[in-house]
């Protein structure tokens, strides 16, 4: 690190669990974040300032008006724009270390599968079950750990999976991709505007523990947000041994 490096990133040096080579680490990371919405912004944003050193980001939508209630990367000035290329702007305005790649497109499997094996974590945040299916199949099968969150009207959920640990589940354990699902979207449901922030920010934190070398504790428990009463119930998750998707996995 240069002489800037070490007064931006001070206060992470002082960490002992993060310090020179948890800070260097983190520089010389790959975050992939699907998403740039509600919990794309915070996610990159923090990942940003951070000091993660590089970050691609996807999604194949612009910022509309109605986004500026919660996602807090875009401005009125870029109504109109690719959301990844706002999410750029807003990352390089606050700190000119990470190369922020930008994807303005729809996370297909074809994608995934030239993104994922890039990346040293992936971060989840998409509001599309389909999506999420396909993200998750291609971390397990390229061993990336998996930072997944999600929110809707007041309530959210954060959990991690990581395919290199054999005990851990895998979204589809929980979640099945065959299970009937109605789709949900805050377009027509509504979402309290931090909440997307609070879980957005969890998935921050959860991912650059992963980069630094501290590891998640989330692996396996998924994390359950009330904002009506600020309530946060966790719950154990086990893996599924017949799992479509991970049931025949080995440690990698």
């Amino acid at each position: 690190m240069d002489d800037p490096q070490l007064l931006r990133y001070a206060r992470h040096l002082l960490l002992d669990e993060i310090g020179v080579e948890g800070q260097e680490r983190l520089l010389a990371s790959h975050a992939l974040i699907i998403g740039a919405g509600g919990l794309g912004s915070p996610v990159a944003l923090y990942l940003g300032s951070a000091g993660v050193g590089r970050l691609s980001v996807v999604d194949a939508d612009t910022v509309d008006a109605t986004n500026l209630q919660r996602q807090i990367a875009h401005t009125l000035a870029r109504i109109g724009h690719a959301k990844v290329d706002s999410v750029r702007e807003a990352v390089a305005a606050i700190n000119p270390d990470p190369v922020v790649t930008a994807h303005a497109a729809h996370a297909d499997d074809a994608l995934l599968a030239r993104l994922v094996p890039t990346a040293d974590v992936v971060i989840d945040c998409t509001d599309n079950f389909a999506t999420r299916q396909a993200i998750n199949r291609a971390c397990v099968e390229h061993g990336k750990p998996l930072v997944s969150g999600a929110a809707l009207r007041l309530d959210g959920q954060l959990s991690v999976f990581d395919p290199r640990d054999a005990a851990s589940p895998c979204y589809a354990c929980v979640f099945p991709p065959d299970a009937a699902v109605e789709e949900t979207r805050c377009a027509t449901m509504g979402v309290l505007a931090p909440l997307v922030g609070i879980v957005g920010t969890l998935q921050a934190t959860e991912a650059l523990k992963l980069l630094a070398g501290l590891g998640s504790r989330m692996t396996g428990r998924l994390l359950m947000v009330d904002a009506r009463d600020l309530r946060f119930d966790d719950v154990r998750l086990q893996r599924d041994p017949a799992c479509p998707v991970c049931g025949t996995r080995s440690a990698v």
